[in-house]
């Protein structure tokens, strides 16, 4: 059977991700692309890395027909996407990547986006997309909230530790290096090559980064207690990855093991031997995300390293693996491409 797929926002970095990795999907089409700035044109025109692939003409939202679509990517900015997914017909499913129903509570959500919620009853139904830990109710949904990239890298190092008990939770300190895909495709003054190269910059210091929703709304939910991690984001002159070193208290070889247990049987975590780090270069491109644990020199500390493509594992890799479970397709399909190296 051949799934037919529409992308909206198929002009951004995550929608032209998407169209690469379903290209080698076995059983998806890709009947319509949006992308309401760049309508008329073809896909091939906007990102020539894809004019190998036969593919339909970039239209505006209005244009799509429905009719006959299975799923729909939402690749649009934060905001837009809700006003667009509830005028959705029904028996599409939809996975969204913006940030619009990543949260539950409405008041949490215009806490940290700065306005009230124009779709609640889709924010309702809408499951939190971290494949790993959520795909029972992945399966059964007609709406999936793709994850912030930073925030499923945070999770991925520590939702485990804090299920199993084996760290302190009032004291996880995130420092994460995200390459400046992670901030889209529009034109920004402080991302000219200029502006960015050669040097690398924290940026929503204090608590500010709207990821901490995510980490506050899970971590809390996990543990049944509140959980406030101290997360620092920056700003590397990379255009792919996220690096992640989190500080904690626990036994460093228990974290270890933990970790490795955890996701023993999971396609695309790989937790390394113990005292190994990885790195973005060996993720790039690729759906894996990378963890090493390694003890600190003072006792009963440890630093946990996670590393994943945040286009990828972090953003469209994650949607399509929601999207195969919703289909009943094998969750793997489109997407066991080998990391770019070098």
């Amino acid at each position: 059977m051949t799934h037919k797929i529409a992308i909206l926002g198929a002009s951004g970095y995550t929608g032209a991700e998407l169209v690469r990795l379903i290209a080698t999907h076995p059983s998806m089409e890709i009947v319509a692309l949006s992308a309401n700035s760049k309508a008329g044109q073809s896909m091939a025109a906007v990102f020539p890395h894809l004019r190998h692939l036969d593919l339909p003409d970039l239209v505006t939202i209005e244009e799509v027909d429905f009719n006959g679509v299975d799923l729909v990517f939402c690749a649009l900015p934060h905001a837009t996407s809700q006003r667009v997914i509830r005028d959705l017909p029904k028996s599409v499913k939809i996975v969204d990547l913006s940030a619009d129903f990543r949260l539950r509570d409405p008041e949490e959500y215009a806490k940290w986006y700065g306005g009230e919620h124009a779709a609640l009853d889709c924010q309702a139904e809408a499951v939190y997309g971290l494949t790993e830990f959520y795909r029972e109710e992945i399966r059964a949904a007609r709406l999936v909230a793709g994850t912030g990239c930073n925030a499923a890298t945070g999770q991925f190092a520590l939702r485990p530790l804090i299920v199993a008990g084996v760290i302190d939770l009032d004291n996880i300190i995130l420092d994460l290096k995200c390459a400046v895909s992670g901030a889209g495709r529009s034109l920004k003054e402080n991302l000219l090559h200029a502006e960015l190269s050669e040097g690398y910059h924290a940026y929503a210091i204090g608590g500010t980064h709207r990821h901490l929703g995510e980490f506050d709304q899970e971590f809390s939910a996990i543990a049944g207690r509140e959980v406030k991690v101290q997360f620092t984001p920056h700003l590397i002159p990379a255009n792919r990855g996220i690096l992640a070193t989190v500080y904690v208290h626990g036994d460093a070889a228990e974290i270890h093991a933990t970790l490795a247990a955890a996701y023993g049987e999971e396609p695309f975590v790989e937790v390394l031997p113990f005292g190994e780090a990885p790195s973005t270069r060996h993720i790039r491109g690729s759906n894996f995300c990378h963890i090493g644990v390694t003890s600190d020199r003072i006792e009963g500390r440890a630093i946990i390293v996670a590393a994943l493509d945040n286009l990828t594992k972090g953003s469209s890799g994650q949607a399509l693996q929601n999207a195969n479970l919703m289909l009943g397709e094998e969750e793997t399909a489109g997407l066991m491409l080998a990391p770019c190296f070098p």
